[in-house]
């Protein structure tokens, strides 16, 4: 037989199934990668550094999708604003990779490119040095977890005639819909507050 037209393995490929079989049930293994793509499970290593190196390049793939445009907008609070909505956007369409992508550390270059920039406008916003990670952790914290939020079902509490919370009944009936959407806005709100707050304090 002649060797097929198109190669069966490749990073591309590697990455698509890895990001189908998380988004499908929250984790993937390289035996199983190498099963849907019809290849020998070794044949995948030749082409990725392991599973970490498959975890990087969920991650790069997950994060393509949030604008890097974002951070030049201006005033800084306009970019950050932009790209905490870009943010959650992107990690919303999967959100079973992040409790993946949250507990290994981050080495992808392109990903870390992205935290420069990020960086370097707080700097140049006049946020002092040990302020900053804190803030972009936090941001990311809120982002991620209204990413899992969004992925929720809309009726987060079930009621029952064994617990009185009539107080907790009118408040779920007045939110409406759109809650996680609300919510995060008043998280976002907040966090800017606390930031713009930081830069007032210092006089800058």
């Amino acid at each position: 037989m002649g060797r097929p037209r198109t190669p069966l393995l490749d990073r591309e490929r590697i990455t698509s199934t890895a990001l189908q079989l998380v988004d499908e049930t929250g984790d993937f293994s390289v035996p199983q990668i190498a099963r849907r793509l019809g290849a020998q499970t070794g044949s995948v290593y030749h082409h990725v550094d392991g599973r970490d190196g498959i975890v990087e390049l969920l991650r790069e793939r997950v994060c393509e999708a949030i604008d890097p445009g974002t951070l030049e907008l201006t005033p800084w609070d306009t970019a950050v604003q932009a790209w905490a909505r870009s943010y959650r956007a992107a990690f919303a369409a999967h959100p079973r990779t992040i409790p993946l992508l949250m507990t290994s550390p981050v080495r992808a270059p392109r990903v870390l490119e992205q935290y420069e920039r990020a960086v370097s406008l707080l700097l140049d916003a006049g946020f002092d040095r040990a302020e900053i990670m804190p803030l972009i952790i936090a941001l990311e914290n809120l982002v991620l977890g209204s990413a899992l939020d969004l992925a929720a079902p809309e009726a987060m509490w079930e009621l029952t005639d064994h617990a009185r919370t009539p107080h907790l009944a009118q408040a779920l009936a007045a939110v409406g819909e759109g809650r996680a959407d609300r919510a995060f806005e008043v998280g976002l709100a907040a966090f800017l507050n606390h930031a713009r707050a930081l830069l007032k304090d210092a006089g800058r």
